[in-house]
Parts: C-alpha cells; structure tokens; sequence
C-alpha cells in the first residue's frame, strides 16, 4: 500500500492485499463430493458463508452467484480462501444455485473491497453490498421486440387478404418497413405518424410479424483522437507529462494543481485520451455529478459523445444499464459521483479525482469512507495512475507532494490571458449594512451595493454567495425568546418562505410556520432571524428591482436538467445576478460574471472542525474564482467581521502556498492530520439510558497507552438526529499508530446493546 498520508495506513495495519490461496474446488470436500465453497454476501458479516458448488458449475474466486439464504435466494460472490477451520460439516451445507451470466469480480477488487473494509472498519459485506449495488443488472436485459413485414409479404405476396382495408395510415406503417430490419413498436409508429394500435393491427392481420432486435451498444465510444481545442503552451507541457504517465502504466499519483479557470480539465481530457487510446477505460470523479452540465457539455465536444453518468439521480433503468455496461465492458469513460468507485470496471486505465479537495467526497453514512482516498488506493492496487486536480488542494494532498509520495503538475495562469480576480475585505465592524425601508435589517454593506450597481450598469454579471439555504436559519418569539427546533433533531427549523415550510435539515422534517407561539402562545411575534438565500433575493428585488435574477442552491436546484437549464441562462445573460450557496463554486464558467460578493465570509470558521480555515480558505477561494474567467476582470469583495484573520488575509494576499504553510505547522504542533491519526466512535440510541451505561463501560475500557488518547464520551454537537440520542469519543493517535488495531483492542470483550448503534468514522471529516 502507498503510505499515502491522507488515507492509507501503513502496510501492517491492513488486511493482506496479496491473493490468499484461492485453489478452488477445495480438494478436502470429500471423496468424489461437492467442492466447498467461500461465498461472501451482500449483508452485514465480515467473513463469507461455506457453499457447496454442483458439479456442472465452473466457480472461480469472483463468480457472482445465487444462493439459498435463511429461506429465501440471495446474491453472493465466490470469494478468495482464507486459512482457518471449518466448523461446518459438509453435510450440512447448501448447494450453490446458479452462476449470473456476467464477468466475475476481478482479484484487484476484490482485494479493494477487503481492504476498504478492513481500513473503515466495516463489515466485508457492506462494503460488497456497494459494490453489487444493482442487483437487476446482473440478469439480462429482456429482449427487445420489433416488427418487421411478414415473410409471406416480403416473399412477395404483397397483396392485401380481402377483408384487410390498407388505409391510408396503414400504407405508412408498411411503406415504412419496407426492406428495412424490425423497428421496435413506438419507433415505427413515431416514423409513420400512426398510433401505436395502427402497428398493432397490422400485426393481428397478418401483414407484420414481430423479431428480436439485436441490442445495440448502450454507450457510445468516445473518440480519443477527435480534435480538442487548442492549448497553451503550459497546458500543453501538463498534457504531454499526464500522457506519458498513463502510457507508461504504471501506479503514480499526481496532483493537478492550478489556478481557477487555468483550463485543468481540458488537461486531464488528454490523460482520458491516452487511455482510451491504450484500449483502457477511464473513471472521473466529480464532487456534484448532477450540477456538471458545463463538464458534459465539453467532455462530448471533446470526444464526440457523452460519457457514461453514475450518480443518484439516475433512474434504475439507467442504473441497471450502466452498472451491466461497466461489468461487460461496453462502457469507456464513466464520470460519477463517489460510489464509482465500486462500479465493476475490468480495464481501468486512469482514475481523475476533480476537486479533490471538496469534503462532498466524503461519505457520512453506512460505510464511511473519503472516496479521494480510497480512489488512490484502488489506482495502487490496479497498477495505474491516479490524478488528482484542484485550485485548492487539501492538506493531506499537498503533503504526499511534499514528502515525494505523488507528483505535481502545475498550470500557474489562467487560460486565454484571463487574470486572477483582485480580492477586497469589506470589514464589518466599519461598514454595517443599514435597514431598509420596509424590509428591516440589511445584510449587504454600502460598499458590496455600489460595487453591485456598477457592475450591473455596466451590463456585467455579479453573484451574491452565502452558504445558507432558505430564508432565515432560525426563527424566534420575540415576546418569550422560544427557538422553532426540530422535534427530532438537536437544530433549529430553518424557514423555507417561497415553499411556505420550516424544515430541518438533519433528518428533513417540515412543518408550517405557527400563527402563534407554540410556547407562550402570542400571536405575530415570530420573527425571521438571520439571512438565508432567500433572504438576500428580497433585499435584492428592493435594491435593484430591474435586474433579473436566481437562486442557485440544493433545494431550489432539483436535479441534472434543472442545473443544466439554469446554467444556459447565466451563459446566455438571461440572468444578472446570481444568488448561491456553495454549489455555485463547482466549477462553474460564467464569461460575463466579473463581481462575486461573500456576505459572511465568516461563515464556517468557528465550530470545533480541525479543517474550519482549510475549508473556508478553499471555499472562499473557488467562489471568488467564478468572477473574471474572460476577457474582462474580475473583483471579490468578502465582508468579515474578522479582516485580521489569517484566512481572510490569505485570500486577499493571494497567498495560498503561504497560509498552507501556517496551517501544516498548526496542525503538526498539536499533531493533527495529516501529521497524526484521528479516529471518531459515534454511538446512539433512541432511549439514553442504554447508551450512557454503555458509553460509561466503553470510557472505563479506554486504552492507555504512549502516543494514544481518548476524548469523551461527550453529547455531539448534534445531540439529537433523527430521533436518536448520539454521544462521540475520539482518538487520537501518534502517526507511525494505526488507530484501527487500538480499536480493535478496545472494543474486545465489550458488547455492544442491541439498542445502540455504533460507527466508526476513520479520519473523520464531520464533528457534528
């Protein structure tokens, strides 16, 4: 494994990424009996189930089975033999059913899957559940019907039987398939401006007969030697040095660092075209699959066509495609969210992480896992190489480089003769927005609005950025001081005005806004406070009445087609200002945008995250990004109550390298990641009393020892989600200290209550 400092432990501390004896059939089945089996499932167990396999069945390590299971037929995976007795006889044991007529797991994954699950700590089938997430996919897809002219008509019995009247959209239909293959019923139909009953009829009468089409491939391949457009000589230098690292085949992982709009994408298109062009396949990566719609349109302009999409929007008919796709190798390039990673994918050539940095790559739930990580050690266990781009690199990235664990390639400029935007502190503390005039408070400082004037009078496009959705993200009695909270959640309800809701949004809880006072009962006393999104568009609507504008955020943004439509209407100015939350920094290229002003630059830096600055610096940084990507320059004006911050100072110094540096010494100090390991135990419960009992058991087992501590237990800060009492401890451990077998020493002997859920979170991202 690569001592990769952002993810992987050291080699010991992994389950043997090497191929464990997989001689199957097991010759210690028995005399001339059925060979014994391993057959690990989709469920919840960390170590695979005894099999029987039938004699006519060739099973390999990596056939995808079915298997009876407690009753009913269940999916498995004939798995690698590990040393260890069986306690099982033979005799006992069920046969294999049936074999999935698809590619068996490759030993490389299977490996990645034994590894991620021995890293996260999660059970192996969990994590093989991800990885077999589409059952449907693995039957075939049903034949598809067509209809084509019956044999005695094309035999030349071309006369209509006497009680048959040819009308005149009957003439249509057969003109249609004249000397032409079966064309499926909604097609021909749609061609001849019938009904659909017209085709059918014809069928009835005898005139048509139906025939299997012969499916065609669902993606198209990708033209790896279709021109590109053309590029400067630093992208063009970057290009040739990825090309060769994916010639060469080789594991190599390298960071792709360039400034916002310096065309890195163009750039990594080229590492996807050499791998095709090797007959391999490629997997990208991006943080908000469904908001790319600018991605797409420049990967098909590229390479002629649309890539292969693996996100949650997708129906399950596309799911179902894609993930077979993957599995028979009819698919070249899939761009995906996280969980592309576990797609069946046997020809890897190249791996992109976009945005490495952006912490969407973290995945909170279920088995819980950062996919830029786990990518690098999926691209270490294939043999190839991994790329890695941001304008904001994190830490841990920026280390590897660093300590020579990954390379660097570097685009210093923007593209085109584009320049930076200049970035200006608005400090707060001096120039507080005013009220308004039948809208109360104001959130926007004298200076953020001329700034805004002038850009809008001079026929320029600005964006207004706060990472708050809705209207208010709290709202209180202002006779008694009561706080509308979730009932199931330890968080406020923030109100949603245009959709005339409140809502959490920890668990999605919704409910009206009162009349009166759910505590003291007054009427008309409750009051918005604070601005969200929606907030700042009425201000806006005050302030500048004829500019036309939108909201961009996750709730108002319902899907792939909707950030499409919303993107073609800034691009085509059908839109003036744009008001976002953090979607709105996801690589967008907006050519007339050239003012971006931050509401509260604040936002984020406080609350107990070991990554606060890193990630409000990289926030902050790739929203100012969006102003000045053409011709015309562009301007960022943060407002802050806190301009002496060394996060604000940084970005309006331009000096990222420099507060990289500040932050790596803060955190070696105390020993923080990427210079020391962290582990986070999150236990809950919907009944306190089990869980505090538990979590008292657990703290007097803590382990103690040089180089090992234990924080907790303590309520989370989200004491309350979903209607579970949560409470969290966290280790902290010297690096060369894999905090996995502390772990594993801690909790042996304790048993878990079946009333208490326990999570284990390796490198945690989120402290909530």
């Amino acid at each position: 494994m690569p001592d990769d400092r952002a993810s992987t432990p050291p080699e010991s501390d992994t389950r043997s990424a090497s191929k464990v004896n997989s001689d199957l059939p097991d010759p210690t089945a028995g005399d001339g009996g059925p060979a014994r089996l391993p057959v690990l499932l989709p469920i919840p167990l960390d170590r695979p189930y005894d099999y029987l396999a039938p004699p006519d069945l060739a099973l390999a390590p990596g056939a995808i089975v079915r298997v009876p299971l407690s009753g009913r037929e269940a999916i498995g995976v004939v798995w690698d033999r590990e040393p260890g007795g069986r306690s099982v006889p033979a005799s006992k044991l069920k046969p294999i059913l049936a074999r999935f007529d698809v590619p068996p797991l490759g030993d490389d994954q299977r490996r990645f899957i034994d590894w991620v699950a021995n890293y996260t700590m999660a059970s192996r089938g969990a994590v093989l559940r991800m990885a077999l997430s589409v059952p449907a996919a693995l039957d075939p897809p049903r034949p598809q019907i067509g209809y084509r002219i019956a044999q005695a008509q094309a035999a030349g019995d071309t006369g209509a039987k006497p009680e048959i009247r040819l009308t005149p959209a009957r003439q249509r239909v057969l003109a249609e398939v004249k000397d032409s293959p079966p064309r499926p019923l909604a097609e021909l139909a749609r061609a001849a401006a019938v009904s659909p009953s017209v085709v059918k009829g014809l069928h009835a009468a005898g005139l048509l007969e139906e025939a299997e089409i012969g499916a065609s491939p669902p993606f198209a391949r990708p033209d790896y030697a279709r021109a590109g457009p053309k590029l400067s000589p630093e992208q063009a230098a970057a290009a040739a040095e990825l090309r060769v690292r994916v010639a060469a085949g080789v594991y190599t992982s390298i960071l792709l660092d360039g400034v916002t709009g310096a065309g890195k994408t163009e750039v990594y298109f080229e590492a996807i075209a050499q791998a095709l062009e090797r007959g391999r396949q490629a997997l990208v990566l991006l943080p908000e699959i469904a908001l790319s719609a600018q991605w797409l349109e420049r990967f098909k302009a590229r390479f002629g066509t649309a890539p292969a999409l693996w996100h949650s929007d997708l129906t399950a008919a596309q799911r179902r495609a894609t993930w077979r796709a993957a599995a028979l190798g009819q698919v070249r390039v899939v761009v995906g969210a996280r969980s592309a990673l576990f797609l069946p994918l046997h020809e890897l050539g190249v791996i992109i992480v976009d945005e490495e940095h952006d912490p969407a790559f973290k995945q909170e739930d279920g088995v819980i896992y950062h996919a830029r990580d786990i990518a690098v050690v999926r691209a270490h266990l294939l043999g190839i190489p991994i790329v890695l781009s941001s304008a904001t690199p994190s830490l841990e990235t920026m280390v590897n480089v660093e300590t020579g664990r990954y390379a660097k390639v570097h685009l210093p400029d923007r593209h085109g003769g584009a320049t930076m935007p200049s970035v200006e502190l608005v400090d707060l503390r001096s120039d507080r927005p005013v009220k308004l005039a039948g809208l109360g408070q104001s959130w926007l400082s004298e200076r953020l609005r001329a700034a805004m004037a002038a850009t809008l009078e001079a026929g320029e496009q600005a964006m207004l950025f706060l990472n708050r959705r809705g209207y208010a993200p709290l709202t209180l009695c202002r006779a008694c001081g009561h706080r509308l909270q979730c009932p199931n959640c330890t968080a406020w309800l923030v109100e949603h005005r245009l959709a005339g809701k409140l809502q959490c949004h920890h668990c999605g809880h919704l409910a009206r806004l009162p009349e009166r006072c759910p505590s003291c009962e007054a009427e008309g006393t409750l009051a918005a406070c604070g601005p969200g999104v929606e907030r700042l568009a009425e201000e806006i609507s005050v302030l500048f009445p004829k500019a036309r504008s939108a909201i961009m955020a996750s709730d108002t943004i319902t899907g792939p087609g909707a950030a499409a439509t919303l993107v073609r209407a800034v691009q085509a100015r059908e839109i003036d200002l744009l008001i976002g939350t953090q979607i709105v920094a996801k690589g967008h290229h907006f050519p007339h945008l050239t003012l971006v002003g931050v509401v509260d630059a604040d936002l984020g830096l406080y609350g107990g995250d070991l990554r606060a600055a890193e990630r409000t610096f990289q926030l902050l940084h790739q929203v100012g990004g969006r102003a000045g990507r053409a011709e015309r320059p562009g301007r960022v004006l943060l407002q802050t109550a806190e301009p002496g911050h060394p996060v604000m100072q940084a970005l309006a110094a331009g000096e990222r390298d420099g507060f990289l540096r500040v932050e790596a010494e803060v955190r070696a100090n105390h020993g923080l990641p990427p210079f020391g390991r962290m582990a986070a135990l999150i236990l809950s419960s919907p009944d306190p009393v089990p869980l505090d009992q538990f979590c008292r058991a657990l703290a007097g087992a803590a382990p103690r020892a040089e180089g090992v501590v234990v924080l907790g237990p303590a309520p989370a800060p989200l004491a309350d989600l979903r209607g579970r009492h949560r409470r969290r401890f966290l280790l902290k451990t010297r690096r060369d200290i894999p905090p996995q077998g502390v772990i594993k020493m801690w909790l042996d002997g304790l048993k878990v209550p079946s009333n208490v859920r326990l999570q284990i979170d390796i490198n945690p991202y989120s402290f909530l």
